[in-house]
């Protein structure tokens, strides 16, 4: 039995926060005891963490990643290798990412490909949603048994047609579908449809700059299709989750859909709340490094989905990573906006910036741990094993120094990509040590985990619709 003590922090979790000391037997968490107490100062180990003047916080767990994707000719530059090593140097120890299904193609097909991609390469834990491309009988057959299995959540694309786009009809399918076998879906929420007739009318007016692509995928067009996805979702009798929610008339849907009492839930990512246009404006093509979809928003849109955090009209916080270098890869849209790959680095960033947002008053240390960590883990049928600190959850620990200062940069992060987001920008707070299922990944600053440590975690259903 390998036992391994964490004496000294402050644990937070979404609920508490306590100075404890923290057992870990086998990989789990065995106890938690008030630092100092006799109950503590007995317990023996081989491992001890002195995590004094430190919190101790669950792993984050990211539940929107694309390691691998394939995209608008190119590839996304995370492996899975690459991108789990560097989500556990940003304190986040497990992700869902997404398995992909091509037009033609049986779900399980594409659920196959994405295992292969992964297996034996992750530093940290994973699993997997699947993104719906087509919708058939099959499809719909398949789902239930994708369910069953432990992936329970779908995703479907009301833009990018011609590539990952749904009709209505195939959405409100898959919601009935969904509505039955207890999975979920996730909507990515635009018009693209509409978006294209604005992207071909800038293209022919001259307007190539990155910054149009964030003026041509207007927030109006965010906001129809929320509300389009929430009204299908209710027909359906279905739950829904929205993700990467960037405009505030989309936080507008979401709050009057939850005030009414549906089962709606909203995600937004760090570029919404730290970025804006003002970055994709940037000259010399810089403006290509902050392409995503949905795009970055004026700043003033930041408010509303700061104080959506706050009143839980949006529950998490996830990345959205999906890296392209800017060196020949970004380069594919010089000229065309259109032909830039969606996309931010991110996965490394996610729990340091959302720290500065308790350093900057934005949210509690709770509620930092609860976007972070607990609701993602509950959202997709994780909890308690991850997203807490408790007896009986994996141990999933990350000591976390709230006091050390770092500078965001491409020449210190680990994400396969050569640029960062959030280049230059001072933040307070740094991850120190990282375990995995009790096994250390980072050891005070440095990386002592290995490819193949992480491994494929099933799940239950949404945990919000007991």
């Amino acid at each position: 039995m390998s036992r391994t003590v964490i004496r000294g922090g402050l644990v937070i979790t979404a609920s508490d926060e306590m100075h404890a000391d923290v057992l870990i037997e086998d990989g789990r968490i065995a106890a938690l005891a008030a630092s100092g107490t006799p109950a503590a100062e007995a317990w023996t180990a081989e491992r001890t963490i002195d995590a004094t003047g430190k919190y101790v916080i669950p792993g984050g767990v990211d539940a929107h990643t694309h390691m691998e994707l394939p995209f608008g000719g190119t590839f996304a530059s995370d492996s899975f290798e690459t991108g789990t090593r560097a989500a556990a140097w940003g304190g986040t120890t497990t992700i869902i990412d997404f398995a992909v299904q091509s037009v033609g193609r049986s779900l399980r097909e594409g659920l196959d490909a994405w295992n292969a991609k992964a297996d034996g390469k992750c530093a940290i834990d994973y699993g997997f949603h699947m993104i719906v491309s087509d919708v058939n009988q099959e499809t719909l057959k398949e789902m239930d048994l994708l369910v069953e299995e432990g992936v329970t959540s779908f995703k479907q694309f009301m833009a990018y047609p011609g590539v990952f786009y749904s009709d209505d009809g195939q959405i409100l399918r898959a919601m009935q579908r969904s509505a039955e076998n207890g999975g979920l879906i996730m909507m990515h929420a635009e018009n693209g449809i509409a978006i294209d007739v604005l992207v071909e009318q800038a293209l022919a007016r001259g307007e190539t700059d990155p910054r149009y692509h964030g003026e041509v995928r207007k927030a109006l067009l965010e906001a129809e299709a929320t509300h389009r996805a929430i009204k299908l979702a209710q027909v359906a009798g279905a739950p829904l989750y929205v993700v990467h929610v960037s405009a505030q008339e989309a936080v507008a849907e979401l709050a009057r859909a939850r005030d009414e009492g549906l089962n709606v839930f909203g995600e937004t990512c760090p570029q919404y709340l730290f970025l804006s246009t003002d970055n994709l404006a940037e000259p010399d093509f810089e403006g290509a490094k902050y392409v995503c979809s949905t795009p970055l928003r004026p700043k003033e849109h930041q408010a509303a989905l700061w104080r959506g955090l706050r009143t839980n009209d949006l529950q998490v916080v996830s990345t959205d990573h999906c890296p392209f270098c800017f060196v020949g890869q970004k380069e594919l849209g010089r000229g065309d906006f259109s032909k830039i790959p969606n996309g931010l680095p991110g996965v490394e960033n996610r729990m340091d910036l959302l720290h500065q947002a308790v350093v900057d008053g934005h949210i509690s240390r709770r509620r930092w741990i609860e976007i972070a960590c607990a609701t993602p883990a509950r959202m997709f049928g994780l909890y308690p094993k991850k997203g807490t600190i408790a007896p009986g959850a994996d141990a999933d620990v990350v000591v976390y120094d709230p006091h050390a200062e770092q500078i965001m940069s491409a020449e210190t992060h680990h994400m396969n990509v050569d640029y960062s987001a959030y280049e230059g920008r001072r933040t307070t707070g740094r991850v120190e040590s990282v375990l995995s299922r009790g096994e250390p990944v980072i050891t005070e600053r440095e990386f002592t985990g290995r490819a193949g440590h992480g491994v494929y975690t099933p799940r239950s259903t949404c945990q919000y619709l007991n």
